[in-house]
This record gives structure tokens, sequence and C-alpha cells, in this order.
């Protein structure tokens, strides 16, 4: 399941903003990205072709299985490596910036060994 870093991020956006607001349109990924429209279009055409999403007759975006198992698991790594950074005393908006640039670069391995680690530091405060 090897997909570019850009499609991991529609993806995770995706899945974040039906967890908010229900129902995802292009514009609703473009502003929540800060991309430009037509770069988003282009992005969900992509994205439809190659299974990871559907769009209904009314523009309504959502995750297929497959594209929802992706998006669920960078944003796992997301949320548990940005509250990891901030428990280090990371800033808040430099855990996110940093949680961002190495979710989708860190192997299966370390991050079970993070989360593991940092889920045991939990328990003991």
């Amino acid at each position: 399941m090897q997909i570019r870093e850009s499609a991991e991020d529609y993806l995770e956006a995706i899945l974040v903003l039906r967890q908010q607001n229900g129902n995802v349109r292009a514009i609703d990924i473009a502003n929540h990205l800060g991309f430009s429209r037509p770069s988003v279009s282009i992005a969900m055409k992509h994205l439809r072709e190659n299974g990871y999403i559907s769009v209904s007759a009314d523009s309504l975006i959502t995750l297929t299985k497959e594209g929802a198992a992706i998006a669920e698991r960078v944003y796992e790594r997301h949320r548990v490596l940005t509250e990891f950074f901030s428990r280090l005393g990371v800033a808040e908006d430099i855990a996110k910036a940093d949680a961002c640039r190495i979710e989708h670069d860190l192997s299966p391995e370390t991050f079970a060994c993070i989360k593991a680690f940092y889920q045991e530091k939990l328990q003991k405060d």
C-alpha cells in the first residue's frame, strides 16, 4: 500500500473533515489544506481513479475501504506523534508540524515502538 505523501495528506484531510462536518466536498479540502480548488480537483481525480475515494452525483467525497485504511493509519500517526512531542515539551505548533513531516516516512516498526513507549508512559503518569 505505497502511495505518495500528498495523497496521504488528502486522504487524512477527508477523514478529518468527515469527522468534523459529516460531508466533504472538494472546496472543504481546499480550504482545510490551503490549496487551490483546481489542484484539489486534480488530486481528487487521481484518488478516484486509484480507488481511494468515490464522488457522488452531488459532489460529496467519501473514502473507499482502502482509502479509509490509509487515512486512519496516517491520522493515528499524526495524533500519537503530536501528543508525544507535546508531552516532551515541544510547542504545540511545532509538534504538529513535525508530526506531519515524519508521519509519512516512519517505519511501522518504529511507530509501533514509539506508540508502545508513549502508552506505557501514560499509564505510569
